[in-house]
């Protein structure tokens, strides 16, 4: 049964991201490591313009998972993907891919980016040792929207990371990060 799930999962996203990629224009995916780097560092200066905790928060962390585009589409079936980098000290490590299915009542499709500042070396590990780290499952992740960030600051950063979704386009009705899975991906 938990194969036929997978098999369903995978068919899914693959049918959804095909059906986005023709609809929204420009693609999830960075023909290249250098594109993908180059994307990624936008996307964060974009957050930062638009968010000035996330830049506090950056300032803290021990790396940074960016996800400059992530595409969502779904019709009673959805799913999203997008692919991102690692960055420790500003420098690129490892490259990732965020993935998401699901069902229900949904109609419509969006992109948008997300950052997720990894605060500690346990988030750090885990992300680098996991076989595909699972948004809600392992270390704790906080979604920050404007409730959130008016009690941050650097004495109550106490989580083990801190997610921030931006720079949305287009429609769905609903938007969230628990449940995407991170795996590693060569570029």
């Amino acid at each position: 049964m938990l194969g036929l799930y997978r098999n369903l999962r995978r068919a899914l996203v693959s049918f959804v991201a095909a059906v986005t990629l023709g609809t929204m224009g420009s693609p999830a995916l960075a023909a290249t490591a250098a594109d993908l780097n180059s994307e990624a560092e936008q996307a964060l200066q974009v957050l930062y313009q638009s968010n000035p905790v996330a830049k506090s928060i950056a300032s803290h962390a021990k790396a940074i998972l960016v996800f400059p585009k992530i595409v969502k589409a779904g019709l009673i079936f959805g799913g999203s993907y997008g692919e991102g980098v690692l960055f420790d000290n500003s420098k690129p490590v490892n490259y990732y891919n965020s993935v998401s299915a699901s069902w229900g009542l949904q109609a419509g499709a969006q992109s948008y980016g997300y950052v997720v500042f990894l605060m500690n070396e346990k988030a750090v590990k885990y992300l680098t040792v996991s076989k595909g780290w699972e948004i809600g499952v392992g270390p704790t992740v906080v979604i920050v929207n404007e409730g959130v960030a008016k009690n941050l600051s650097s004495t109550t950063l106490k989580d083990d990371a801190y997610a921030f979704i931006f720079d949305q386009q287009g429609l769905m009705a609903s938007l969230s990060i628990e449940g995407s899975k991170i795996s590693l991906i060569k570029r």
